[in-house]
């Protein structure tokens, strides 16, 4: 099982994306308050369908919070300021992948003090703008299923 971490998530229609791409893939889904949408916001569970109520969920109110209540697990950190592409990692079962809010992406002084796990998705330098997010942790959340011959999903 893979763990998808979304830091202070700012829109519904993702976290509702992701929760469905979580459950399907049977990985945990980790929320890290504050974030911009309440729980039974109606874009949450129409893009999550009936999915959502099965999703494997974990409510943080803050990193360190999310830090300490998983042993400060072995976490890969998604951002577009990282040297290191996501298909250069190897990933293990149990890993944590982490992604920043849409509007800011993961705060500097945490991608700071883990530069070594911080990875990216190569894109076009020049237009300084980066995916959505729900389409970032499906391209880095099957990278890892593949490279663990996708944990007996198929």
């Amino acid at each position: 099982m893979f763990n998808i971490v979304l830091l202070e998530p700012e829109k519904p229609a993702n976290a509702g994306n992701i929760g469905r791409t979580c459950l399907l893939t049977n990985s945990k889904l980790h929320l890290i308050r504050p974030f911009y949408f309440k729980m039974d916001d109606k874009t949450l569970r129409r893009t999550g369908l009936d999915y959502w109520k099965d999703v494997d969920l974990e409510i943080y109110d803050n990193y360190e919070d999310f830090l300490e209540k998983n042993n400060h697990p072995n976490i890969y950190y998604a951002t577009t300021k990282a040297k290191q592409s996501y298909s250069e990692v190897k990933f293990k079962d149990g890993d944590f992948i982490m992604f920043g809010k849409e509007s800011a992406g993961i705060p500097e002084e945490i991608l700071n003090s883990n530069k070594n796990n911080c990875i990216r998705i190569p894109m076009i330098k020049d237009l300084k703008r980066s995916l959505n997010l729900s389409n970032s942790v499906s391209i880095i959340l099957f990278e890892a299923l593949k490279q663990n011959n996708f944990l007996d999903l198929i």
